[in-house]
């Protein structure tokens, strides 16, 4: 064996097992280090900032769960009101007709009333009105009216089943009308003129 050269350290071995190997009785707990305060020890600066940057991933996918599960929430209840309240649309229709009729009275026009004031606060608006004009996303054409000689485009000309939809837009029932198209300009003749 070789005598270690004079400037070079010692070599220290350090024993970390905590049962004697000899005795198998355990060692004494190795005593800290004392602190030294204000003194933090960093990680290298690579490592550091992987972890900045997979903390703001995962902070970023975080925020991206939440907004979407609580979009989710909104369409879920959209869709289960819009399903109660398209259910609901044959008897608003005959609600009205009585009422055309006269015979929304008494305890039945109560009724009648409340069930429109509950469906009117939960985002349900009746639309289609004579004089409209006519989009083919929200009515419905079922027939065709004379000409109207006053209208520039086409025009409801007589509501035939009111529409409904959501105060958010979404039609739950297109209104069921009459439609009128514009009377085609009168040809003059350039004789008359003279």
């Amino acid at each position: 064996m070789t005598a270690p050269h004079p400037d070079e350290p010692p070599i220290v071995i350090t024993d970390k097992r905590r049962l004697d190997p000899e005795t198998g009785e355990p060692r004494p707990a190795p005593e800290a280090e004392p602190a030294v305060e204000g003194v933090v020890e960093a990680a290298p600066e690579p490592e550091l900032n992987e972890h900045l940057a997979d903390l703001q991933r995962i902070t970023a996918e975080y925020a991206n769960y939440r907004k979407r599960v609580d979009r989710d929430r909104i369409a879920v209840v959209e869709m289960a009101t819009a399903g109660l309240l398209e259910s609901l649309l044959p008897l608003l229709d005959n609600i009205e007709l009585a009422r055309q009729h006269g015979d929304l009275e008494g305890a039945f026009k109560g009724v009648g009333e409340g069930l429109e004031q509950v469906t009117e606060r939960l985002g349900l608006e009746r639309y289609g009105a004579k004089g409209d004009v006519f989009d083919p996303a929200v009515h419905h054409a079922l027939v065709h009216a004379p000409e109207d000689p006053d209208a520039t485009e086409t025009v409801v000309a007589e509501v035939l089943q009111p529409g409904w939809r959501l105060t958010s837009g979404r039609v739950l029932r297109p209104a069921g009308v009459a439609v009128s198209d514009p009377a085609p300009p009168a040809d003059t003749d350039p004789e008359d003129e003279s």
